[in-house]
Parts: C-alpha cells; sequence; structure tokens
C-alpha cells in the first residue's frame, strides 16, 4: 500500500442562532454527514481555508470564524488515492437564513444541506464525522472552547 500523501484541511462547525449544527451530506463511502469544511489551497493558511470554503459550500460570505475546537487526522481515499487528511475544527456562528446553497460556488458533490439540535444528533442513526462531534459540541456551549484544541479520534 503506498504511503498516504498528507492532505491539510480546515472545517467549520456550523452553529446558527438557536445552537443547531449544519451538517452537509455526502454520498461516498456508504454515506455520511459532515461539517463544511476541506483542504487548503497553496499558499494558504488555515483560517483563510475555512473562511473560503463556508463561502463556496454554504453561500455565506460574511462569518467571523471563532476558535479552533479540534484536530483530528484520517487516512482515506480522494480521488481513489491514500491521503492522511489532517483537520482542524473551528467554532461559527451564522445565521440559519443567511445559509443559501444556491450561492454555493463549490458544492463538492454535497447531497443535502440539514440543521441538527445536539438532540437529533445523539439519537440519529445516521453516519456522522467526526464521531464524538455532539459530544464536542456540547462542552463548547457548555463550557466555552477548550484551552487547546481537543485531539478526535476517527
Amino acid at each position: 500500500m503506498p504511503t498516504p500523501t498528507l492532505r491539510h484541511a480546515a472545517r467549520v462547525i456550523t452553529l446558527d442562532e438557536r445552537d443547531r449544527l449544519l451538517l452537509l451530506r455526502y454520498e461516498e463511502n456508504g454515506g455520511f454527514w459532515a461539517t463544511p469544511g476541506g483542504s487548503l489551497e497553496p499558499g494558504e493558511d488555515h483560517h483563510s481555508a475555512a473562511l473560503r470554503e463556508v463561502r463556496e459550500e454554504l453561500g455565506v460570505s460574511d462569518v467571523t470564524l471563532g476558535p479552533e475546537l479540534a484536530v483530528r487526522s484520517k487516512d482515506h481515499l480522494v480521488g481513489g488515492q491514500p491521503v492522511r487528511q489532517v483537520e482542524r475544527y473551528y467554532a461559527a456562528r451564522v445565521h440559519a437564513d443567511d445559509v443559501d446553497p444556491e450561492h454555493a460556488t463549490q458544492p463538492d458533490d454535497i447531497r443535502a444541506w440539514r440543521w441538527w439540535t445536539l438532540a437529533e444528533l445523539a439519537t440519529s442513526d445516521q453516519t456522522v464525522y467526526p464521531i464524538g462531534l455532539g459530544d464536542l459540541i456540547a462542552g463548547y456551549l457548555r463550557d466555552g472552547a477548550p484551552a487547546k484544541p481537543l485531539e478526535l479520534t476517527d
């Protein structure tokens, strides 16, 4: 098996005014839900990439990025090639009405956009990445940002 290519990514835990989480649906690998985000472009930092991804995938350009909450490393296939994706997760608040998939410039095979309550997330039988996302958000809403980003598994 070839050595995975290192791929840096920024992801955004997007919360609305009612503390609901926005997740995006993808159909590859059996189907799953994930936060907005993606890989960094050449010369781009994580913060800039996170803002760009929100603009491209959600059609939202006026976002203030909050603290970095977590990091995760995951080996998977991208375009049939093995990659080790190292993701940084940032918090952001948006008004639900500002999310406009019709203005998304890079929908990246997104099949659906959905706001989830933490209760829905906790009881869903759907695959959601990263594992433990609901607990991470509950802790953030209860206690604020961790002193240093939490390391997520899987």
